[in-house]
């Protein structure tokens, strides 16, 4: 079938139609993303500021609970610190005690089986030094 001049105009026509369709559809195309663009760039910059105000403030509560739970931690250890002092005191209050108690049992054990004190020996050594002096000066006379 051979194509007549009308026929060949007709075709020409819905070429053209379809061409200018196609046009308008990319065109369409193009402005909505040209659009979407435009709208993300203004408010995109708008969503970042929002983003940044939110993280400064949670950043901000964040501190603040910080700061407050390492007062509460301070406050728990210089608690602990004065209730291990006032331990210690007790402690080493009953090591005297024991220790006192342990001196006088070895002493009496010591002096039960004749061996003498050191208070003992000290006494003895003062009254050997006082006959000493005395046995001297008796010496001295003769």
């Amino acid at each position: 079938m051979a194509a007549t001049p009308r026929n060949k105009v007709v075709i020409k026509k819905k070429v053209e139609a379809q061409t200018d369709e196609v046009r308008s559809y990319a065109r369409k195309i193009w402005l909505a993303g040209l659009g979407a663009y435009a709208k993300v760039g203004k408010e995109g910059v708008s969503y970042i500021q929002e983003l940044i105000k939110t993280g400064e403030q949670t950043e901000r509560q964040g501190k603040q609970l910080t700061d407050k739970e390492v007062v509460a931690a301070n406050a728990q250890i210089d608690s602990a610190k004065t209730e291990l002092t006032v331990v210690k005191g007790k402690v080493e209050t009953q090591l005297d005690k024991i220790e006192t108690a342990f001196d006088g049992r070895v002493a009496s054990a010591l002096n039960r089986i004749g061996i003498p004190s050191r208070h003992d020996l000290q006494t003895l050594s003062a009254k050997l030094d006082q006959l000493t002096a005395l046995v001297e000066r008796v010496a001295r006379k003769q």
